[in-house]
């Protein structure tokens, strides 16, 4: 049956009873192993609402060659709302092919503006299609769900939200139904200030970049897959980086034309021509100051690169593992039979893919600060087909409440 569309009125005025420091104040987890523990996370506020979006048909964008727009396209709804609300520092995930962010409801009606706005551009300047919804969390405690958030420091500048609860799982579900869409008139352009995918993919140094997807089967076995996640990590602890893709130094100076195109068309069409002429420029500046090690004012190219290894999200938590690490067979063979063997006792299910190199997508509203963010994906298809293989094995499951 069709739900109704969410009364935004009527979340904006439950706004006096919610807390937009929710997520700030939140502590702050430095091992990861502490993600799959219920216990660390602390419920949305109520009023609160899911911005979510996801690329239509990207597996067959992926078999065209387009996984970088892919990428780019669903990282541009967290810079896009990130960008609107001036705030950097709001719960969000990067999926691969899609995204979610949670909002204060006092911002439901911006959120779906821009939720329309990216839609509309990923369409006509992107060529994809794409899904959006605005999920109010009343109608996801209403289903038996929730949504729990953690914080998990990536570095000493960054940290990501961790989701957990069902909830995030069930929107994305409704949103993949056709319900809780917004409307498309009169919306401008998306301010996609920040979002960048200059880098060229980056070969595996371990063996191979292995994208995983894993979910528990039900809350009465979250012990279990704790100890699940905990096995998986320390199979990856005994790789360089803990099985991170990015060498410590950061990414090498390679840069992909198809990344810059897709980073020009970030801006009006008249604006274009200017902005390629600054990428390059950018580019050129960097490398040479990369080279002498020189710093200008608060810039110093060693440290960039060195940051954006150490910002990178190569391991999270959205209802269940997500990781693209580098790994040998033999560590690749040994988290396989991990989770093959969970699998067999209930414990999950999951999904995987395994490719030669690794993508990275940034938001990086500016290089002068050190709180820049980068999204790490397989180069040839990652989550997104990680979760297709899921889906196809357990094509009716959902997270239970």
């Amino acid at each position: 049956m069709m739900r109704p569309p969410p009364d935004y009125a009527r979340l904006l005025a439950m706004q006096e009873n919610s807390d937009d420091s929710f997520y700030q104040s939140l502590p702050v987890l430095t091992r990861f192993e502490g993600v799959a523990d219920a216990s660390n996370y602390m419920p949305l506020p109520e009023g609160w609402v899911l911005a979510v979006a996801d690329i239509v048909g990207s597996t067959q964008a992926i078999a065209e060659g387009r996984y970088k727009a892919v990428n780019m396209a669903g990282a541009s709804i967290i810079s896009a709302l990130l960008n609107a609300f001036g705030a950097h520092d709001l719960p969000f995930i990067f999926g691969g092919d899609g995204a979610m962010v949670a909002v204060p409801g006092r911002y439901a009606d911006r959120a779906a503006e821009v939720l329309a706005s990216i839609r509309l551009w990923i369409r006509e300047e992107m060529k994809l299609a794409m899904r959006v919804a605005l999920v109010p969390m009343a109608d996801i405690r209403s289903a038996g769900f929730d949504v729990g958030i953690a914080r998990f420091a990536a570095s000493e500048s960054v940290s990501y939200a961790m989701f957990n609860g069902g909830g995030a799982s069930w929107a994305e579900q409704q949103m993949k139904a056709g319900l809780y869409d917004v409307a498309e008139d009169g919306v401008g352009p998306p301010d996609l200030t920040g979002l960048s995918c200059r880098w060229n993919p980056i070969a595996a140094h371990n063996g191979e970049i292995f994208s995983i997807i894993a979910k528990p089967t039900s809350s009465s076995t979250m012990v279990q897959f704790q100890e699940l996640v905990a096995a998986i990590v320390a199979v990856t602890a005994e790789q360089s980086r803990d099985g991170h893709p990015m060498p410590e130094e950061g990414p090498g100076f390679a840069f992909s034309r198809e990344s810059i195109q897709a980073e020009v068309v970030t801006v009006p069409r008249r604006e274009r021509a200017a902005k390629l002429l600054s990428i390059i420029t950018q580019l050129g500046l960097t490398i040479v100051l990369h080279a002498f090690n020189v710093t200008i004012g608060r810039f110093n190219a060693r440290r960039y690169t060195r940051d954006v290894a150490a910002n990178s999200d190569f391991r999270k938590f959205d209802d269940g593992l997500k990781m693209t690490v580098d790994v040998d067979q033999s560590h690749r063979l040994r988290i396989e039979a991990l989770l093959l063997d969970a699998e067999a006792k209930g414990v999950c299910r999951y999904g995987l893919h395994r490719q030669d190199s690794a993508l990275v997508t940034c938001f990086v509203p500016t290089p002068l600060s050190r709180h820049h963010i980068h999204f790490i994906d397989g180069a040839s298809g990652g989550y997104a087909l990680a979760a297709s293989r899921l889906a196809a094995k357990h094509p009716a499951a959902v997270a239970s409440p």
